[in-house]
């Protein structure tokens, strides 16, 4: 590491302990010599390594050219982050920053005990970090002074507008002093984020490593197209295709990550859950599990998971899609950190490709459209990796080549094979077979047109006149002659009788609803025809899928229609003489 970086040489030493040779763009940029002591507006993408970046530019309010502490009895800066698993994953990055400096760090955070964090307090730390709540509740008791704050941090700063923190924020920034330094760090940069830095900070720099109109070069994004039934069976195959070092699959609520995790649990998957209704311990738990390899897949909701930096993660899946493009971006950062390259796969519903695809435009991201790898794609897989890892360069020892003689000597080379295969896929569980989205509406589309090749006509005695409109036979079909919608093909009103298209197969079951005299119910009768009615012999075609302004069009036409109609066979109004 350079030692002409204009930090403490104790914080260069800590760098190069970690195994720094250089700084990322965005930790160069705010240690140029016009950010000293000045206010900045940040954006930078995610696993830039913007925590060493302001961990590094608060050091010049915290020490002095020699490493030492400027003494300060109240707390000199403070971090404010969104989550609980931020702010603490915050306080692991500054304290190997700041390591044999003497700088103590307090964390306030929603969750931990309290009575731990008083006393941490009370020993005036020169950090504190933490979440918006628990901070504005001490600053309210009066347990946390900042009157002598020198600098104020806020980390992931959209995501705590998004989350409604704003006037927690503005209370805890109310309470600081008018000539603090103020450093806004943001993924993005929305309308929110520009007037809480036009309100709060003084001729802000605006500094940004992010390439306009340029997709995050490290993250691959997979488009993948499922029928709605096959969304789970293609999360479980794209793990084990991917067979991922980390995984980290993304639900839209608690009840869906319950479920899910449950699912790959009773698959096999080592996994995790991470979601609000869990206690602090057990989410510090979840993570410990994935960072020390006891778990590989770990199912969490967007809140929780926010801004959370998991080791070797490769593989980011949405089990449900994002709302926003600033989710997208976000979900996905989470991997292709550090210059380490990473998979973001989006599992899209057949009927969800246009959204998806107006989502990927609008975050600018070009994405791979792709089926999902089915059984015999991860079969192959599989065989290439028991090669790969039979191929070794390190030669055997003793103690091995003893071994690789009592093998040879008592089993034949089939069976040595057979029996490492078998290991090998001992712990694995067998792909799911998935069917092909266009396989899907064929098939549909033939059993749509099947069950009505034998259909039977049935004359109605009511019609327009009676105020009959489909909708309204549909639902007494439907109660009273206990039929489903799915069984009723054509509907034709006409002025006082409409006929309907009932299939066959619950023909049986629609007749014996019928009372005397073929009464459906007082003042309805249907009368079972022997043939299809004049003008309706044609096969019924399917409906055609229509988008909304294809609806608007139909409609509006239809109205022009009714209304020339009308306009034409009304009677003409006689001169009068």
């Amino acid at each position: 590491m350079k030692n002409s970086i204009p930090v403490a040489p104790q914080l260069v030493a800590n760098l190069d302990l970690r195994g720094y040779k250089t700084l990322t763009p965005i930790q160069e940029a705010v240690l140029t010599n016009e950010m000293i002591g000045k206010d900045a507006l940040v954006s930078a993408q995610t696993g830039s390594g913007k925590t060493v970046a302001f961990g590094l530019s608060i050091s010049s309010n915290l020490l002095d050219k020699k490493s030492k502490v400027i003494s300060n009895r109240l707390p000199s800066a403070l971090v404010i982050a969104p989550t609980r698993e931020l702010a603490l994953q915050v306080r692991s990055e500054l304290e190997w920053l700041y390591a044999k400096t003497s700088i103590s760090i307090a964390s306030c955070v929603g969750g931990m005990d309290m009575r731990t964090e008083k006393r941490n307090l009370n020993k005036n730390p020169n950090i504190v970090l933490g979440t918006p709540g628990r901070l504005k509740d001490y600053i309210e008791r009066g347990i946390l002074d900042l009157s002598a704050l020198c600098v104020v941090v806020l980390d992931e700063a959209d995501e705590m507008l998004n989350l409604g923190f704003r006037e927690e924020l503005e209370f805890i920034l109310h309470s600081t002093p008018n000539n603090r330094r103020t450093l806004l760090f943001s993924a993005t940069i929305s309308k929110g984020i520009e007037k809480l830095a036009s309100r709060y900070q003084n001729n802000a720099l605006r500094i940004s490593t992010l390439v306009k109109n340029e997709q995050h070069l490290d993250i691959e994004y997979h488009a993948v197209t499922v029928a709605p039934r096959d969304t789970e069976h293609a999360i479980m195959n794209i793990l084990r295709y991917h067979d991922a070092t980390n995984a980290l699959v993304f639900c839209g609520t608690r009840a869906n990550v319950n479920h899910l995790a449950a699912r790959l649990n009773n698959r096999g998957f080592s996994v995790v859950s991470i979601s609000g209704e869990l206690s602090q311990k057990e989410r510090l738990n979840a993570l410990r599990s994935i960072r020390n390899g006891q778990s590989k897949v770990c199912v969490a909701t967007d809140v929780a998971a926010r801004g959370i930096d998991l080791p070797n993660l490769e593989l980011v899946i949405h089990a449900d899609l994002p709302k926003t493009k600033e989710s997208l971006l976000h979900r996905s950062g989470r991997t292709g950190r550090a210059g380490n390259k990473g998979i973001s796969a989006l599992i899209v519903p057949s009927e969800s490709g246009k959204k998806v695809q107006r989502l990927l435009d609008s975050a600018q991201i070009k994405a791979i459209w792709q089926k999902p790898p089915n059984r015999e794609d991860i079969l192959k897989l599989d065989n290439e990796r028991i090669l790969l890892d039979l191929m070794t360069s390190d030669n055997p020892t003793a103690e091995e080549n003893n071994l690789i003689s009592l093998l040879v000597e008592k089993h034949s080379p089939e069976e040595i094979a057979r029996a490492l295969i078998r290991r090998f896929r001992k712990d694995k569980f067998a792909p799911d077979d998935i069917q092909e989205v266009d396989e899907i509406n064929t098939k549909a589309k033939k059993m749509a047109r099947d069950e009505f090749k034998n259909s039977a006509w049935f004359k109605l005695s009511v019609g327009s006149d009676q105020k009959a409109d489909p909708r309204w036979l549909l639902s007494k079909l439907n109660r009273v002659g206990k039929i489903n919608k799915k069984d009723v093909g054509s509907i034709k009103i006409r002025k006082n009788e409409s006929f309907v298209e009932i299939n066959s197969r619950t023909l049986d079951k629609f007749l014996q609803c019928l009372g005397k005299n073929n009464e459906l119910e007082a003042g309805l009768k249907a009368v079972l025809l022997d043939q299809s009615p004049k003008g309706l012999n044609k096969r019924r075609s399917l409906p055609q899928q229509q988008n909304s302004k294809q609806r608007r069009k139909s409609r509006r036409a239809k109205d022009r229609q009714i209304f020339s109609e009308k306009k034409y066979s009304a009677p003409k109004m006689e001169k009068s003489s």
